[in-house]
């Protein structure tokens, strides 16, 4: 009876779990599985940050027309300052226009960080008018938060640049 009892007591022992073998090659496969998906999540938020950098210098060059409709003498604006504000610090002006969502017109958005420069500022009676600008978008980390930079301009076209920068000469499809 001894021998019997012993022998199942074996056999249950074998089979109760994983052997430090099996639970190694388990966690083989999981880090082999990580590395191969890690830098594909890398490239889908890249890519949804430049989708993202696009629509949003769309947005800005839709409210530069629309803050030139409202404040003719001004022209454009040259900064995302007057073209942001939010309806509770008061009403519309050409400091504070009330065109762009707050996150927009910080300045930095979803990895990219936003500018108005280029401005061309001409004085007509007495008054300064902005008659030109250009939009920047460029990644906080070129190649981690995007690969390439966008820009606009008075003709609302979004163009890119490659390398990540502000030098935008291909025109986004």
């Amino acid at each position: 009876m001894n021998t019997k009892s012993l022998s199942q007591r074996y056999e249950r022992s074998k089979e109760r779990g994983f052997s430090l073998v099996e639970l190694l090659i388990v966690m083989s496969v999981i880090l082999i599985l990580m590395t191969l998906a890690i830098p594909q999540l890398t490239k889908i938020r890249r890519k949804a940050n430049e989708t993202s950098a696009i629509q949003s210098v769309r947005a800005i060059a839709q409210a530069q027309q629309m803050y030139s409709s409202n404040y003719p003498a001004n022209g454009f604006a040259c900064s995302l300052t007057a073209l942001g504000g939010e309806d509770s610090s008061g009403a519309a002006s050409p400091t504070s226009a009330h065109l762009l969502p707050p996150d927009l017109a910080s300045g930095v958005k979803a990895g990219y960080t936003f500018a108005i420069t280029n401005c061309t500022k001409v004085t007509v009676n007495n008054t300064d008018q902005y008659t030109s600008y250009e939009i920047t978008a460029v990644p906080q980390q070129v190649g981690k938060t995007g690969d390439r930079g966008f820009c606009s301009d008075e003709s609302q076209q979004v163009k890119y640049d490659a390398a990540g920068g502000t030098a935008c000469t291909a025109p986004v499809q």
